[in-house]
């Protein structure tokens, strides 16, 4: 496994379409375990494969520092009711906003094995799931901030 360099905002590759993965290879596979490395590494809840600048479909979610998931090809079956709160990203380094995101998500998504399972979460899994499908099509969390952009820092005092 290799941590690898997390894009940040700026970098043309997180404004891309990542493309559907057909099939597990190796290099997939290798993929998939340096994402999580890297997600853990950096403290942070999930990561997709446009911020390590891989443009494929694949997200790795971990609210709990207990049980990652691996979303491939990951799609939104149904949202209902809605949450707002803090947010922040792993490429947008130090800066965090208040976005309105639903309060629960279930997603239909391939697992490591390529067998579709589906997943719902509320609450900072549904916040998760939604922010990182977001970076799947080429769009920051900081396009739905309301209000400004906070620096951390700034945000903890309040």
């Amino acid at each position: 496994m290799a941590i690898r360099k997390i894009r940040e905002i700026g970098d043309e590759v997180l404004r891309k379409t990542c493309k559907e993965v057909k099939e597990m290879t190796p290099r997939t596979a290798q993929l998939i375990d340096d994402m999580l490395e890297t997600m853990y590494e950096a403290n942070g809840v999930g990561l997709a494969a446009s911020q390590v600048g891989v443009l494929k479909r694949i997200v790795v979610i971990d609210t709990t520092g207990e049980d990652p998931y691996v979303l491939i090809n990951p799609r939104i079956l149904e949202t209902s009711g809605e949450q707002s709160g803090q947010e922040g990203c792993l490429s947008v380094p130090g800066k965090t906003g208040i976005v309105t995101r639903p309060f629960y998500v279930r997603v239909a998504a391939c697992d490591r094995d390529m067998h579709v399972f589906e997943l719902e979460g509320t609450e900072l899994l549904a916040r998760a799931i939604c922010h990182e499908l977001d970076h799947l099509d080429g769009h920051l969390y900081v396009e739905r901030v309301e209000g400004e952009l906070m620096d951390v820092e700034e945000a903890q005092e309040e």
